[in-house]
């Protein structure tokens, strides 16, 4: 029986239902369209084209920028009993060329390379030799100069794509603007309909942002509630690195450094501690995380302030990459803000001015202490977040701020702006109210302005939070390169009123406390610690971190459901063939002697189908279609291309309706009456559950666009 894509989700890597857009992304993929798919850290990209990888006849290319990767995504594959390998230099010059050897027999099915790697003549002249069904572009926003991670390399990747054209290319991201997706596109040539970009938002985070007072002791405080739990802490230096991380460990933590200035064999070494759970806690600068796929992340803090949004986003997301709950923490001040500034300040044009924008962006989104955390990450990557209370950050959790009469100082500050010329950042209009002398001050000859000492009852601190509130408040507006202050027409109109203003003087030091999440599965926590040693011990004889064994997830779901069979085992999330036989007996084993001694029955797990059919844009379209409504005002209504409206309405069929004009759809075809009926055939012999096979039938004498429609009749006609 051919394999289908919901066979292998369930058997080969154990689960029941795909998740948002993982579905289409490989039915685009297995009907030979380039695709574009952006999907959050943890949204499950992989099996996008692990799923294409074996259905496909030949091979499919994978490119990753980093080694660490490569390993982990081959150790994940095999463990799951899929034929892996990847070219890098951590081989030695026999394991490399062994590894050539596999994939010239045509013994892999997944081949990754560092893109490096893949420009070299000895991997071009191994690959002509082979068919090459797929390439995958993973981390693709490396692609564009707008991205936050630029790599020259990567514009390179469009001459592999003219050396293979009959293989489909799949670009993968977890953080692009929509900027950075055209771009992306563009450079790899694209049709512009082919792009799935899945919803940012990741639900099971909590997000918070705290004022930066003692960072160490705040950090250590916040450390009380994740005991034995793994984490990532990021610093901006690699001094604050290795000083965290002595602090950390005197304190008895499990905790390792990570930074460029370590040597190689000291920062691997540290780096698969924390992979295999032997270092809980791994203190780094940014040089760490990028293809760490450790699922089990508990909780992410930001030390010191990140450069930019993206970062910022693809850094949190290195946590609760299981869909567990993990609490990631931004600590936050105006003098990280400086620094960072300070660096900036030595660019120069494009890559200055782009910095800039990074910083400012990433500020705005620290500072705003009333707005759900969710709505500006969301809006920055170009999706709307309609949710008022999201319920799971801060801002949303936060008790209302007590507010106070700031009338007074406020019209001090905005008058200063006012007298300094509208010229000038926060940083200088606080000098001036404190009555600083510094050289800038004296060189405008500010110092002799009516505001130059008048604000000297509050600290700078307090002068600086009132400036953001009124940035935030409308009052001012904050332009340029140098965050230029401007009064803006409600400010002067409050200046002419002396309307009153209400804020907070003080910026807020506690915030509430993270509330339960309800929706949590409850599990038996001994049980889950048990089965938990058990994996690390399978692991380490097998010489794998031990989510390659089985993820945190899995094993809450164990010990939430007790399963004593092989069948109710393989109902367990994560869990697919390969993983039920090499492991099933010794997990089994443990849970039936603990149900067994604490008289515990195994627990009926309810097994989530796919998400009912209301609501879903293929039943409208279908719908819609059968109420008269033509192809041409589908496309304008949805803003989408034919071939879109024809995927929706094969759904419709598939899922058990009829088309009643069905067979008007031909008309949309050129192809002559003897060709079509070929096609007809061709579907009777190889079925029609994807092209390629009639495609091939049919030695491409038939456009796939042309086979679509063809197969939409088709199937129509079954029903």
């Amino acid at each position: 029986m051919t394999p289908t894509p919901a066979s292998i989700l369930k058997e080969t890597f154990g689960y029941d239902t795909f998740r948002p857009l993982q579905r289409e992304v490989i039915e685009n993929v297995l009907n030979k369209r380039d695709s574009l798919a952006v999907m959050p850290t943890g949204g499950g990209k992989s099996l996008c084209y692990q799923i294409p990888a074996l259905i496909f006849d030949g091979l499919t290319v994978v490119v990753s920028p980093l080694i660490a990767l490569m390993k982990d995504q081959v150790e994940q594959m095999r463990a799951a009993g899929v034929p892996a390998l990847f070219l890098n230099s951590s081989l030695s010059p026999e394991a490399y060329q062994e590894n050539m050897e596999y994939v010239r027999r045509g013994q892999v099915r997944l081949l990754y390379l560092a893109p490096e790697t893949l420009l070299t003549p000895r991997i071009f002249d191994l690959l002509a030799s082979l068919k090459v069904d797929c390439f995958t572009i993973d981390e693709a926003h490396c692609i564009s100069e707008w991205g936050h991670d630029f790599r020259p390399e990567y514009r390179q990747l469009v001459d592999v794509r003219r050396r293979f054209p009959s293989a489909v290319c799949l670009a993968l991201t977890a953080t692009a603007t929509p900027r950075v997706r055209a771009d992306i596109k563009s450079s790899l040539g694209f049709a512009a309909s082919n792009e799935f970009v899945a919803s940012f938002n990741r639900d099971n985070l909590y997000i918070e942002v705290a004022p930066k007072n003692d960072a160490a002791i705040q950090t250590v405080k916040f450390l009380e509630r994740f005991k034995d739990q793994s984490g990532i802490i990021y610093c901006f230096s690699r001094k604050q690195v290795d000083e965290l991380a002595d602090t950390l460990a005197r304190k008895g933590y499990s905790v390792r450094p990570y930074h460029a200035g370590l040597e190689d064999d000291a920062r691997r070494r540290n780096q698969e501690a924390f992979i295999r759970d032997d270092a809980q806690i791994i203190v780094a600068t940014i040089a760490f995380g990028m293809g760490i796929n450790k699922p089990n992340v508990r909780f992410v803090i930001h030390y010191d302030l990140p450069k930019s949004v993206e970062s910022y986003y693809q850094e949190i997301g290195r946590a609760g990459r299981d869909g567990l709950p993990a609490h990631c923490l931004l600590l936050y001040s105006y003098a990280d803000v400086a620094k960072l500034k300070y660096f900036i300040n030595q660019k120069e044009g494009e890559e200055r001015r782009v910095a800039v924008q990074h910083l400012d962006a990433i500020v705005r989104y620290a500072e705003d202490d009333k707005n759900c955390r969710r709505k500006p990450l969301l809006t920055y990557f170009g999706e709307s977040y309609t949710v008022d209370n999201c319920k799971n950050c801060d801002n949303c959790n936060a008790e209302p701020p007590i507010l106070e009469d700031i009338t007074i100082p406020a019209q001090k500050f905005l008058s200063c702006v006012k007298r300094t010329g509208e010229r000038f950042g926060a940083g200088h209009v606080v000098d001036v109210l404190l009555g600083s002398k510094n050289e800038k001050v004296l060189k405008n000859e500010h110092d002799k302005l009516s505001t130059h000492g008048i604000g000297k009852e509050l600290m700078q601190q307090q002068w600086m939070h009132l400036s953001r509130q009124l940035v935030q408040m409308g009052y001012l507006n904050q332009d340029g390169e140098f965050n230029t202050l401007s009064l803006t027409p409600k400010a002067l109109e409050t200046l002419r009123s002396r309307s009153k203003i209400v804020g907070q003087m003080q910026e807020v030091q506690e915030r509430a406390p993270k509330k339960a999440n309800k929706a949590e599965l409850e599990y038996n926590h001994a049980l889950f610690a048990i089965l938990r040693a058990k994996r690390k011990e399978l692991a380490d004889e097998a010489g794998v971190p031990p989510y390659v064994i089985f993820s945190d997830r899995t094993l809450v779901e164990m010990a939430a459901y007790y399963p004593q069979t092989d069948a109710s085992l393989l109902n367990v999330s994560g869990v697919g063939q390969v993983k039920a036989r090499q492991y099933g007996e010794a997990f089994l084993a443990l849970i039936k002697e603990y149900c067994q001694k604490h008289k515990i029955g195994e627990k009926q797990k309810e097994i989530k189908r796919e998400k009912s059919d209301s609501g879903r844009r293929y039943v409208s379209v279908g719908e819609a279609f059968n109420a008269g409504e033509s192809i041409q005002n589908l496309m304008e209504r949805y803003k989408v291309t034919v071939g879109t409206i024809i995927d929706n309405l094969a759904r419709f069929v598939t899922a058990g309706n009829t088309l009643r004009s069905g067979e008007n759809l031909q008309s949309l075809t050129s192809i002559s009456p003897m060709l079509e009926k070929a096609v007809f055939d061709a579907f009777d012999e190889v079925g029609a559950e994807f092209l390629k096979p009639a495609f091939d039938r049919l030695n491409g004498a038939v456009s796939y666009d042309d086979l679509k429609i063809l197969r939409l009749v088709y199937l129509n006609r079954q029903q």
